[in-house]
């Protein structure tokens, strides 16, 4: 049996960053993540991509994010178990819970942190004919691992969020052609991502078609077109494509969470924002997957969830300690 202070429920950025937030305070970590290596979502579903909103980096790619962060967790000697899926939670004293997972292994923990990000998820997809015959690398996917293997080639990516926007803008300078389907005439991207996609249009870089759905895909084996219709003129049209994207979210599951006894609003757990605690004592989440009022799922923002979850925990599992907070600038990183 494995034993530490602090369990955590998922291995990505928000996660990471726990591990490096409870080792100031001398707690030791255990991440548990059903994906077989840590970085969640950031290197399951786009390692390569840049991300411009974390602070002090103007660009950082997202594996790159997730090694920094792995890297500053290193000193607090943090444990995991990968590969593996909690299946249950058992509390088994005041301050004392077992975690099971799906394999047999067991982690006795003070506390609980749930930091599985949209929890399960699976790409959401859209209604196409003939989708299905092209997937598993016959030209259609739902995730983008390596912006290389689309270099030279004609790509279509479907979707009107940030993660279509984003991949829009990096991958015009690496396919040979490159269209953007949206079937709207709005996007839901940040205005910023919203006009560099105009701009790069308007320059003849991508192709834009707005207020388009898609209708079918074609292929001898492989995918070759796409064909699609404009909701506003009925005008249909078919497009040659190496590659079709399409970027519609990801449809999220809590898995066994849901039957721990927590207070659930669609699919995300709800927190107290003082110190994102749940409505369980020892209990918190931290990240995509908790709920309050004026949430940004932002991974900044879940960095500044794990900083003050860290803290309570720490006063959850020393009551009665006095303990006074001082700047790593003062005292530094210490190992255990």
């Amino acid at each position: 049996m494995i034993t530490t202070d602090i369990a955590i429920v998922g291995a990505g950025p928000v996660a990471l960053f726990a591990i490096f937030e409870a080792g100031l305070l001398k707690m030791r970590c255990h991440l548990i993540d059903y994906l077989p290596q840590v970085g969640g979502q950031l290197s399951e579903i786009y390692p390569k991509k840049p991300i411009y909103d974390i602070p002090g980096f103007p660009s950082v790619l997202a594996q790159e994010l997730v090694d920094n962060l792995v890297k500053q967790a290193e000193p607090f000697g943090p444990g995991y178990t990968l590969g593996e899926r909690i299946e249950s939670l058992e509390k088994r004293g005041e301050k004392d819970f077992l975690l099971t997972t799906n394999l047999g292994t067991q982690i006795q923990a003070k506390v609980i942190v749930i930091a599985g990000g949209l929890g399960c998820f699976e790409p959401r997809k859209p209604e196409v004919e003939g989708l299905e015959k092209f997937e598993n690398g016959k030209g259609i996917n739902y995730m983008i691992l390596d912006p290389e293997k689309y270099r030279g080639k004609k790509m279509v990516i479907a979707g009107g969020g940030d993660s279509a926007l984003d991949w829009t803008i990096f991958l015009s300078e690496v396919c040979s052609e490159l269209t953007l389907v949206h079937r709207s005439e709005s996007f839901r991207g940040t205005p910023d991502s919203v006009n560099k996609v105009f701009k790069l249009a308007e320059e003849g870089k991508i192709k834009l078609h707005l207020n388009t759905n898609l209708n079918y895909v074609n292929g001898n084996g492989k995918l070759n077109s796409v064909a699609m219709t404009n909701s506003k003129t009925n005008e249909q049209s078919i497009i040659d494509t190496d590659h079709l994207i399409p970027l519609f979210g990801l449809s999220p599951k809590l898995g066994p969470i849901e039957n721990w006894g927590l207070n659930i609003d669609k699919n995300a757990i709800e927190v107290n924002t003082e110190d994102y605690s749940t409505n369980i004592p020892g209990i918190y989440a931290i990240g995509d997957i908790n709920t309050y009022k004026n949430k940004l799922k932002l991974i900044l923002c879940g960095f500044h969830e794990a900083a003050l979850m860290s803290h309570s925990a720490y006063k959850y599992i020393n009551p009665g300690v006095k303990y006074t907070m001082k700047y790593t600038t003062v005292n530094g990183v210490n190992s255990f």
